[in-house]
């Protein structure tokens, strides 16, 4: 059995995926790995492209778009290996983090999952860890608190602002950036919940093992670049409004904000506010990115390349 299965799902990402594949080939050393990219029916040549310059990937080529949940699942299915590590496309290793990663996972046999340290493209550190908030904090995030009290309750209650970066530890909630997950964890405990398409995917698995009473790490130990959402940012707007969906569906199903009707009729409004606000930031403002919170990149350093530069 190898090592590792590294699995990226890419959408019209070409040249980013290009650039992450061959970072994952020129860094990584020391454990035995596959990739397998599932390309979910991009129009820009990126499947193409890795056949052509990446014969060895196994490629899977999607007729019609499954999205994020699924496709990783994909992924997973085919899997040979003792770990998986879900990879976002726009990602670039500056060394041996898979090695590294592997290495954690070996070392922690109660580690269900980690997530290795996230750095912007100008190498400043992106937060990456979360907390699961209440809806008291999620509703001061709808309403940027966290930029008028950078030290505030949504910035320690949800961005988690106070984790020492330079510590490995148990946390809440991960993304999924670049995530690597025990055999074991998925064939017990379950896959990622295809019911999300995209957004929330990432929060949905974290809550649910930890329910379960799995333990998922952040380690510093391994280091990745992230230029973050340059699938979703091509059609922003969009994209908006299907995050703001999927944060109500989110508590519908997970009772995330509680578990009453009642309660939750007025999640849903008030997570409709919330999108209302940010469809407003998007159309007056000049940052037009679906993801800008705390530790993203900088505005004109995330557009790698494209004024409309996924997860």
């Amino acid at each position: 059995m190898l090592d590792l299965t590294i699995i990226i799902p890419n959408y019209n990402t070409r040249e980013l995926l290009k650039q992450c594949i061959a970072s994952i080939y020129q860094y990584t050393s020391g454990i035995s790995f596959e990739i397998i990219c599932v390309d979910d029916n991009s129009k820009d040549g990126s499947a193409d492209m890795v056949a052509a310059d990446f014969s060895e990937v196994v490629l899977i080529r999607n007729t019609v778009g499954q999205m994020y949940a699924k496709n990783n699942n994909i992924g997973m299915r085919l899997s040979k290996a003792r770990y998986v590590c879900l990879l976002n496309s726009d990602t670039k290793l500056i060394g041996n983090a898979f090695g590294s990663l592997v290495n954690f996972m070996d070392l922690h046999p109660d580690a269900a999952a980690c997530g290795p340290k996230l750095l912007n493209p100008d190498m400043t550190l992106q937060n990456c860890i979360r907390r699961f908030g209440g809806l008291k904090t999620m509703i001061l995030q709808g309403l940027n608190w966290h930029r008028l009290f950078p030290d505030g309750q949504v910035s320690r209650n949800y961005y988690a602002s106070d984790c020492d970066y330079e510590k490995e530890q148990i946390v809440d909630s991960i993304g999924t950036t670049a995530f690597i997950i025990r055999r074991s964890t998925w064939e017990t405990a379950g896959m990622l919940d295809e019911r999300f398409q995209l957004f929330h995917v990432d929060t949905a698995y974290n809550l649910m093992l930890q329910r379960k009473g799995y333990k998922v790490y952040y380690t510093p130990s391994a280091e990745v670049i992230h230029y973050g959402s340059q699938s979703i940012n091509q059609t922003a707007r969009a994209q908006i409004i299907e995050l703001h969906r999927s944060l109500a569906k989110f508590n519908d199903i997970y009772d995330y904000f509680g578990s009453s009707k009642v309660l939750k009729f007025f999640v849903r409004l008030a997570v409709n506010v919330r999108c209302l606000i940010k469809l407003g930031e998007y159309h007056l403002g000049r940052d037009k990115r679906v993801i800008k919170g705390p530790g993203a990149p900088r505005l004109q350093v995330a557009k790698w390349g494209s004024p409309k530069a996924g997860k």
